[in-house]
């Protein structure tokens, strides 16, 4: 016996009489006057005001020291890398006149990027989130968004691919300071918890590994970038921790900035070591460079605080 065959007249689809579907529950309508619109408004001014002044009063606390180094390199001379001594030709001597103590700032490096458009629609689609959080199978098939740094060589996956990792800024630096009639000492700096903690945590992680399968095997299979010089798992040869897609600098590069001209954090001061548990001392310093990439760029010590810096 087959089924019996649904109202087909004209209110065939009307709604069933409740409270629900014909929209007689409860409900309550504000009534929007000026009494009770103006003091809302002007709580939200004063907040916004109060937000406004506290920002101004930080950023005048906040002094940047900006050098500018350009570099143009002929075929001739042109390498992979090239790193430089202590104070070589080319290296840039700092001096600070102030000795007032900063122990109550941060001091930052960072670098200042001019003209590099990763608002471009097509470079910031060119990536695998996917990927990016260690699944297997985008290993072994990233997406097609990531063309053409998607596959390499015989059709080899990329690790990770896309533009935005491809373009990945990797020279490094390295701060020198001078004290007066005193050897030398290295500026120490934090290289790792630079990143969002939410793009550490949650967007970015390493395919899963044990204390039988390394992170190396993980990435079999697939090859670096080709603008890169090392693989994703060797990145930080001073920490293991440090490796593969949780990988610090590579998260900063890959959170792609809204305009042309951005910063992305390098290191942060670290106040352990040294003469330099309250900020930067008074002396000439230097910053060696290994180049990785030819290209031209500033670089950028950000002080909070501290004032009467000059470029020497």
């Amino acid at each position: 016996m087959g089924k019996k065959q649904a109202d087909t007249g004209p209110l065939s689809r009307r709604p069933d009489n409740s409270a629900f579907k014909q929209q007689r529950l409860p409900a309550w309508s504000p009534s929007l006057t000026a009494q009770t619109v103006l003091p809302t408004f002007y709580i939200l001014s004063l907040v916004c005001l109060f937000l406004g002044v506290w920002l101004l009063i930080t950023v005048q606390k906040t002094h940047e020291l900006k050098v500018r180094q350009v570099f143009f390199l002929s075929s001739a001379n042109v390498q992979d890398s090239r790193k430089w001594g202590n104070r070589p030709e080319g290296c840039v001597p700092l001096e600070t006149r102030s000795t007032q103590p900063t122990n109550e700032f941060t001091v930052f490096l960072k670098c200042d990027f001019m003209n590099f458009h990763q608002n471009l629609r097509r470079y910031m689609d060119s990536r695998d989130d996917a990927q990016m959080v260690g699944r297997k199978n985008n290993l072994k098939a990233p997406s097609s968004y990531c063309a053409p740094f998607d596959y390499g060589a015989n059709k080899v996956p990329v690790a990770p691919c896309g533009a935005v990792a491809n373009s990945m800024f990797n020279d490094s630096f390295t701060v020198i300071y001078y004290p007066t009639n005193e050897p030398e000492v290295q500026v120490p700096l934090y290289r790792k918890g630079i990143a969002w903690y939410t793009d550490k945590n949650v967007k970015f992680r390493n395919p899963p590994t044990n204390n039988t399968f390394t992170l190396r095997q993980a990435f079999e299979g697939t090859i670096r970038p080709l603008y890169w010089q090392r693989p994703v798992y060797e990145l930080d040869d001073t920490d293991s921790n440090n490796n593969g897609f949780i990988n610090d600098d590579l998260i900063v590069w890959m959170r792609e900035a809204a305009f042309p001209n951005f910063k992305k954090l390098y290191g942060v001061l670290n106040r352990a070591q040294g003469p330099f548990n309250q900020g930067l001392p008074s002396g000439n310093y230097s910053i060696s460079i290994i180049y990785s990439i030819l290209c031209s760029w500033r670089t950028e010590l950000v002080v909070n605080g501290r004032k009467g810096f000059r470029q020497h």
